[in-house]
């Protein structure tokens, strides 16, 4: 039996899915690009199906990509390398395997933070579960609409949550994940309904 199926017999589905009912956001990463390690909570260790003590201590990338779907793998490797070139936030939405064995849909927001010298050095990701609003959860997770105005706003409700982390106010910080999480649906939605308009 492989470390995996180990760590999931161990794991209680119950309580996974309790975490993700209180809050569609799951967690979020923080990745160290110069020694690619990403460090990150319980919750979304259980989302990629790693042990916490892992993800505490610091994965690579590629252990977290063995849990995206094999049809979305390729394209969120590529997304994030064209990131990190670019320098750039970036928006990503595919499905993952999670340890309890339910395939979910997760729209990921992020931003690229550069050095001194214009380096890639840490990358910052908010994860979102999305699957219930998604009218396929099976289906390809497709690109967003680089013409819509609703990824502008969450790149700027990404940077305003980031500034409202620093401070000591709960109540702002749950309010900017909030609305991050309400910006998150409507694209989402919006992707839907032109996906619809494109079969009509």
């Amino acid at each position: 039996m492989g470390r995996h199926h180990v760590f999931a017999a161990k794991a209680s589905p119950d309580v996974f899915q309790e975490k993700l009912d209180a809050s569609d956001i799951v967690g979020r990463w923080k990745w160290d690009i110069v020694h690619d390690r990403i460090y990150a909570d319980a919750a979304v260790a259980l989302l990629f199906n790693l042990e916490p003590a892992v993800a505490r201590a610091g994965a690579s990338l590629d252990r977290y990509l063995e849990a995206v779907h094999p049809e979305d793998r390729e394209r969120a490797s590529q997304d994030i390398a064209t990131s990190l070139q670019a320098g750039r936030a970036y928006r990503q939405e595919y499905r993952v395997r999670s340890v309890d064995g339910v395939t979910r849909r997760i729209l990921a927001r992020g931003r690229i933070q550069r050095d001194a010298a214009g380096r890639p050095k840490w990358g910052r990701v908010l994860l979102i579960d999305v699957t219930q609003d998604h009218p396929d959860p099976t289906g390809d997770a497709r690109p967003e609409a680089h013409q819509h105005p609703l990824p502008l706003a969450a790149e700027y409700c990404m940077a305003m949550r980031q500034a409202l982390y620093e401070l000591p106010e709960p109540l702002l910080r749950r309010m900017s994940d909030m609305l991050l999480l309400e910006i998150g649906r409507a694209m989402v939605r919006a992707e839907s309904a032109e996906q619809r308009n494109q079969m009509n």
